[in-house]
C-alpha cells in the first residue's frame, strides 16, 4: 500500500486517500468516543489501534468481567437463596467454560456494535502500532509488519492504562496473574490470592468465592477498597467475611513465590506475627500503569502519565492526550468525558474543554457500590461543618420483597444550607441509584429539594429520599 511521506503537501493518510483532520491512537473509551464525537462534527477520522476496537473496557476490563459477575451472581442465588423464593431446584453447578464462552460473546457482541458505529459514521479502523515522530505525522506498523506514515493536523493519544507490573510479583500469566488472565482461567482453582482490593481486586474475589473458590484478600491500607467512605468499606469487609473471604487489611506482601502447588505469599502486618498464605494461584491487582507510545519529546509527568494543557493538548503542537494515559480519574467514562472535550476543544471555535471532576465510582461485587462527591473524612479534615443521613435497605419495601436488604445509603449535606456534598450507597442497585445523587450533586441541590420529591413506590430509590429526610432526623420508615 502507497502512503503519503512528509514531503506531500496537506494532510494527506496513506489509509483512506483523502485529507484527514484527526488521528486518533487508541479504541478504547477514550478513543473511540473522541472518533465518534469528530465525525459527528464532520470531520475525517483515522483511529489506530492494534487490537479490536473498545479497549481494555470492552475486550478485557469492565464489560466482560461485569458478564462474569452475573454469572457468578446467578449462580449463587440459585445454589444459595433460591428456597428462600419460594424456588425448588435440583443440583445446581457452575459451568466455567460456558461463563467464561458467555463473557466473551458479551464482549464480542458490544465490539461488533463499536465497528458498526465507525462504518456508520465514515471512521477508518487501522490495525496496528503508532508511534509518532513528529507533530502531524504517525508512523503506522500494520500486524504484517509494514511501516507506513499518517499525516494529520491533530493527533490524540489515547492508549489507556495496563496492569501495574511489580518486581516482587512476577506475573506468568498462570500463578501469577493479571486481570486479563483472570478473566480466562481454564478453570476456577481451588484458592487464590488477591493482592489490592480496589474494584479490580474485590470484583474477582467475589466471582471466584462465589464458585467455591478459596479468596484471601491483602490490602496495604486499613479499610478494603480505601477509596470509599470508611464506612462502605467496612460494610463491603463484613459482606466479604461473611460469604468466606478472608480479608487482611493493613497487611503488606513482602514477597510471592512459586510452589509445585501454585504460590507462597510471605505476608507482613504490623504488630501482628508474619504468616505464609498458600493458594493455587495469585491475582496481582494492585493499580495500573499508562501506555505511552513512543512520541518524540514528548513530556511526562513524575510518575510516567502524558502531561497536558487545560485543553489537553501536550508540550508537542496538535498533539493532545485523553484517558488512562494522562492519569487523573481513571475511569472508562472519565476517559470518555476527556475524550469529548478534547475533541470539542479541537473542532468548535469558541470552546473551553473542561476536566472530570463529579465522576462517580462503582464497584460491581454483591452488594455492590457506588459513590460520588466528598467523602466523611474528608469534610472532616478540612473542617466543613456537614450533616449525614443515612438509611438502611433493610426497612426499604422493594429491597425486602427482591430479597436484598444488605446496605444502606449514606448522604452528606452541607449543615448551613444544606446543598448535597457526597452520596456513598452500597447495596442492591447502587450502581444504577449513584446517577440519581450525581444530579443532586450537579444541580446544586438541598435536602429540602429533596424532601419535595416524590419517589415511586415501591423502588429502591426510596432508601435516598428517606437518607435525606434521615439527614433532618425526620425518617418515616425508621
Amino acid at each position: 500500500m502507497a502512503g503519503s511521506t512528509l514531503d506531500n503537501p496537506g494532510h494527506e493518510s496513506y489509509a483512506c486517500g483523502m485529507a484527514t483532520d484527526l488521528i486518533i491512537i487508541g479504541g478504547g473509551p477514550a478513543g473511540y468516543v473522541a472518533a465518534i464525537r469528530a465525525a459527528q462534527l464532520g470531520k475525517k477520522v483515522v483511529c489506530v489501534e492494534k487490537e479490536r476496537v473498545g479497549g481494555t473496557c470492552l475486550n478485557w476490563g469492565c464489560i466482560p468481567t461485569k458478564a462474569l459477575l452475573e454469572s457468578a451472581e446467578m449462580f449463587r442465588k440459585m445454589s444459595q437463596g433460591a428456597e428462600a423464593y419460594g424456588v425448588k431446584t435440583q443440583e445446581v453447578s457452575a459451568d466455567w467454560g460456558a461463563m467464561v464462552a458467555r463473557s466473551r460473546a458479551v464482549s464480542d457482541r458490544l465490539c461488533n456494535g463499536i465497528e458498526f458505529l465507525f462504518k456508520k459514521h465514515g471512521i477508518e479502523h487501522v490495525q496496528g502500532t503508532a508511534r509518532i515522530p513528529a507533530p502531524g505525522v504517525v508512523e503506522l506498523t500494520a500486524l504484517d509488519g509494514t511501516v507506513s506514515r499518517l499525516q494529520a493536523p491533530k493527533i490524540l493519544i489515547a492508549t489507556g492504562a495496563q496492569t501495574r507490573e511489580i518486581p516482587a510479583f512476577p506475573m506468568d500469566g498462570t500463578r501469577i496473574i493479571g486481570s486479563k488472565q483472570a478473566l480466562t482461567l481454564p478453570k476456577v482453582p481451588s484458592s487464590m490470592l488477591v493482592i489490592g482490593s480496589g474494584s479490580i481486586g474485590s470484583e474477582f474475589s467475589y466471582v471466584y468465592s462465589s464458585l467455591g473458590c478459596k479468596v484471601t484478600v491483602v490490602e496495604a491500607l486499613p479499610n478494603l477498597l480505601p477509596n470509599e467512605d470508611d464506612e462502605v468499606s467496612k460494610a463491603m469487609e463484613r459482606a466479604f467475611k461473611k460469604r468466606g473471604i478472608t480479608c487482611l487489611t493493613g497487611a503488606k506482601v513482602e514477597s510471592v513465590v512459586k510452589t509445585d502447588a501454585g504460590i507462597k505469599a510471605h505476608v507482613t502486618r504490623p504488630g501482628k506475627p508474619d504468616n505464609d498464605v498458600e493458594a493455587e494461584v495469585c491475582l496481582v491487582a494492585v493499580g495500573v500503569s499508562p501506555v505511552v507510545p513512543d512520541v518524540q519529546g514528548l513530556q511526562l509527568t513524575d510518575r510516567g502519565f502524558i502531561q497536558v494543557n487545560e485543553r489537553y493538548e501536550t508540550n508537542l503542537p496538535g498533539v493532545y492526550a485523553a484517558g488512562d494515559c494522562i492519569g487523573g480519574i481513571m475511569l472508562a467514562h472519565a476517559a470518555s468525558y476527556e475524550a469529548t472535550q478534547a475533541v470539542e476543544g479541537m473542532f468548535l471555535p469558541g470552546t473551553t474543554p473542561k476536566k472530570p471532576v463529579l465522576v462517580p465510582g462503582c464497584t460491581y461485587c454483591h452488594p455492590q457500590i457506588a459513590s460520588i462527591g466528598k467523602r466523611e473524612r474528608e469534610l472532616k479534615q478540612s473542617g466543613v461543618a456537614y450533616k449525614v443521613g443515612k438509611f438502611p435497605f433493610q426497612a426499604i419495601g422493594r429491597a425486602v420483597a427482591a430479597g436484598e436488604t444488605e446496605g444502606f445509603v449514606k448522604l452528606i449535606f452541607g449543615a448551613e444550607h444544606g446543598e448535597l456534598l457526597g452520596a456513598h450507597i452500597v447495596g442492591e442497585g447502587a450502581t444504577e441509584l449513584i446517577a440519581t445523587t450525581q444530579l443532586g450533586i450537579s444541580a446544586e441541590l438541598t435536602d429540602e429539594d429533596l424532601h419535595a420529591m416524590i419517589f415511586a413506590h415501591p423502588t429502591l430509590s426510596e432508601a435516598i429520599h428517606e437518607a435525606t429526610l434521615a439527614a433532618d432526623g425526620v425518617p418515616i420508615h425508621a
